[in-house]
């Protein structure tokens, strides 16, 4: 695997840490800007919306840039939305913090991945993948309880200033790791990156990464008040149960990544079965240490995780472009704005236990997003055994 690919696992690391660490630090931001904790939440909202509808714009404006002059681009975008959110004087200011840093995040990624692409081989793109989104595991391994830990010791502007010095970090080594290339496929233009959309197919695969992430972060953006509030937990103990979640995603990242190349839909549609079960299984036993932490280490393992499957299903539906992988971005932080921002009216109105129960619907949808692909699939392997035949009966 090319080093650069590591590299950019770096990148990926610092964004996700920055898009996470609200999540760990929900009740001391809320004291902080005099604000409720749902406030809070709609902070990972607005991350996710800048992400879903600025982050393409971004990488049109960057698309005539070489892939890595438009990295350093969007570092610096990003360096100066976490030095922002670290001096915020109120609320509104970080909510402008939180866009600068989602707008930049998701151009990053869909530049990322698509350098990525020219890297590796086609037959191993999805475990190139796999390595480069090990920075998004280890943003909730590391990143966010460490992230959590200096929030609740330093005061949560530390924790920005961290994630400033960490990009900064991510920056010098993407000048020095990744090499000079020239645009993908050749380049070709905006309405070049465009045609792809045309396909209404691939419109259906993105609404599955959706729904994929969606179900998860409604889970997710509030895992910290349903662990301290309805099953007990310390506040303490929380940073020790996200660095076990953080866990189970780098486990079910590798694994994942290694099925994804030849296994994309069946794989999603096992996370998607699974994840409906541990969010069902939450929601009915949060109130239970033993079972909320199974069920909790079961979303880590079968959420976020299927990113290799579903950047590869799509990139073999779509192309390996900036643009393409831009808007799938989008559409998975389309994911990340429903469970956040429903997931925090659910809360409002019928309490912590409800977005668990609306990421088991979210999951039910994925899975009726994959069922037209099954057949297909079927079809496939019957044609393929049929030419076998034919092949075996003319020698």
């Amino acid at each position: 695997m090319p080093r650069a690919v590591y590299v950019l696992a770096l990148g990926v690391f610092a964004m996700v840490t920055s898009e996470f660490v609200v999540a760990g630090l929900m009740p001391q931001m809320a004291d902080g800007l005099d604000v409720g904790i749902p406030d809070i939440g709609y902070l990972i909202t607005a991350f996710a919306v800048a992400m879903a509808f600025g982050g393409p714009f971004l990488t049109v404006a960057v698309l005539r840039l070489r892939p890595k002059p438009a990295l350093a681009v969007l570092f610096a975008i990003f360096l100066a939305g976490n030095v922002l959110a670290a001096t915020a004087s109120g609320y509104a200011v970080m909510v402008v913090a939180r866009v600068v840093t989602g707008v930049a995040s998701q151009a990053f990624f869909g530049v990322a991945l698509s350098i990525c692409a020219q890297l590796t081989r086609p037959e191993v793109r999805g475990r190139s993948v796999a390595v480069v989104l090990n920075g998004l595991m280890l943003g909730t391994l590391l990143g966010l309880p460490l992230s959590t830990l200096i929030g609740e010791h330093l005061g949560w502007r530390a924790a920005f200033w961290a994630i400033a010095a960490l990009t900064v970090v991510a920056a010098l080594c993407t000048a020095a790791g990744v090499p000079p290339l020239e645009h993908a496929d050749g380049g070709g233009g905006l309405r070049q990156e465009l045609g792809v959309f045309r396909n209404p197919r691939l419109w259906r695969v993105l609404s599955t990464s959706t729904c994929v992430i969606g179900a998860t972060f409604c889970a997710f953006s509030y895992l910290n008040p349903i662990l301290t509030e309805v099953t007990g937990f310390a506040p303490g103990t929380v940073p020790l149960l996200l660095v076990a979640y953080g866990a189970a995603t780098v486990i079910g990242n590798h694994v994942v990544g290694r099925l994804a190349d030849r296994y994309a839909v069946p794989v999603l549609l096992c996370g998607l079965v699974l994840n409906f079960l541990f969010l069902a299984g939450f929601a009915l036993l949060a109130h239970r240490a033993t079972p909320a932490v199974v069920f909790m280490l079961g979303i880590g393992l079968v959420g976020v995780t299927m990113n290799p499957a579903m950047v590869t299903r799509v990139q073999r539906t779509g192309n390996a472009r900036p643009l393409v992988n831009t808007i799938h971005s989008s559409f998975i932080t389309l994911g990340i704005i429903i469970g956040s921002s429903l997931g925090g009216v659910a809360v409002g109105r019928f309490g912590l236990r409800s977005p668990l129960w609306l990421g088991a619907a979210m999951a039910v949808v994925g899975v009726a997003t994959l069922l037209p692909d099954l057949p297909m699939r079927g079809r496939s392997r019957r044609i393929r055994g049929e030419t076998q035949e034919k092949q075996a009966i003319r020698t």
